[in-house]
């Protein structure tokens, strides 16, 4: 089922981001000749954090506004150690345009939405959040972006509107794979690239759209299965893991994640959509046993729990748009990226005590039936 990935020389990569983002200009490339200006929605999270601290490491002279509501998956300790000369973090909602208005600048140079709500069960338990935030957020910030003379929009996306797969080894989503949302996340998700598109296409508003798999890698919410099952054990408490444990994910570290949006943001072409993937599949229950077992914990401590309602069987990425015209791979291996991903949680206990609290206890007792620890 794993697909590998041939070696990729990160000090190419290195030379590759710099010297594109210093420059916007090129076919298909329209507005502004630099990226020194960013308005990042959602960097408080997971993958937006990781997002603004690369930006840091590539791009010297680049400042970031990072516009976050902080809702129970934004962290403000996830941005700590950033340089606050370059990084301007604005608490606000993507959804009021008063407030998205008054904290963009005129002429920046790129908007990039990480904003969203992004969880499947909880879509399932609740779809208002998600319309919400993911359709109706991404319209303001599109006529903010139009507003203010943004240069270039990027909408990071997710794998999950194009449906399900069999379990063929043969089938892969591509660009042109048709919408089929099965969740009310994937659907709301699906409703943002059509407004994206729609405002390219009518108001010539210049636009990207990224999918991308599973994330995983440091300050991720303990609510996502990798990261959960982590917390879990590194407590001795059970893993759950839903129905027969076969689902399929294609699995990536969260930096190879970014450094891919980075690489579109300078290089995409205006109007485009890209796939990113790390060619990287893994039944739930293999990587399951990859946690434990890197953990030296007990296969036993898996517990099977009810299948959620129309669990997607099978996803899996063909990245060969973005590795042709862009040279770019994954740096990390699935192994490499665990490494880096345990160690991060063990290195960060009192972080992840912090975001096992409240909120999150109410929700993990609603999904498993069980109560979370509170360690």
């Amino acid at each position: 089922m794993t697909r590998t990935t041939a070696h990729h020389d990160p000090a190419k990569d290195r030379v590759n981001i710099g010297a594109t983002c210093a420059n916007l200009g090129g076919a298909g490339i329209g507005g502004s000749n630099k990226l020194e200006n960013l308005f990042v929605t959602g960097g408080a999270g997971f993958i937006g954090s990781a997002f603004v601290r690369l930006v840091f490491e590539e791009m010297p002279h680049c400042e970031v506004v990072n516009f976050d509501a902080l809702t129970y998956a934004g962290n403000l300790e996830n941005l700590d150690g950033l340089d606050e000369s370059r990084h301007h973090f604005v608490h606000g909602n993507i959804c009021d345009r008063d407030a998205v208005l008054a904290a963009l600048d005129e002429g920046t140079d790129a908007i990039v939405n990480f904003a969203a709500e992004s969880h499947v069960d909880r879509s399932i338990h609740s779809a208002h959040e998600f319309i919400n935030t993911n359709v109706l957020g991404t319209q303001v910030l599109l006529d903010a972006a139009r507003e203010r003379g943004v240069s270039r929009f990027l909408q990071v996306s997710t794998d999950e509107v194009m449906g399900s797969l069999t379990e063929d080894d043969e089938a892969f989503f591509t660009e042109d794979s048709p919408f089929q949302p099965n969740s009310p996340y994937a659907a709301s998700k699906a409703s943002a690239e059509q407004l994206v598109r729609a405002a390219h296409h009518t108001f010539g508003l210049d636009t990207l759209i990224t999918r991308c798999g599973n994330n995983y890698g440091p300050r991720q919410f303990p609510e996502k299965f990798l990261p959960l099952m982590l917390a879990n054990a590194l407590n001795d408490e059970p893993i759950p893991v839903y129905g027969d444990g076969l689902n399929v994910r294609d699995w990536i570290y969260v930096e190879d994640h970014c450094r891919a949006v980075l690489t579109l943001l300078a290089q995409g072409r205006s109007g485009g959509t890209y796939n990113i993937g790390a060619r990287n599949e893994r039944r739930n229950i293999d990587v399951a046993h990859s946690v434990l077992d890197a953990l030296g914990k007990p296969r036993s401590l898996i517990r099977s729990v009810k299948d959620r309602p129309g669990h997607d069987r099978r996803y899996a990425i063909d990245p060969r748009l973005i590795e042709h015209e862009f040279g770019w791979r994954p740096r990390e291996t699935w192994e490499s990226g665990l490494h880096k991903t345990i160690d991060w949680y063990r290195d960060n206990t009192g972080w992840l005590d912090r975001v096992r609290s409240g909120a999150y206890r109410e929700y993990y007792s609603r999904q498993y039936g069980v109560e979370a620890d509170a360690h």
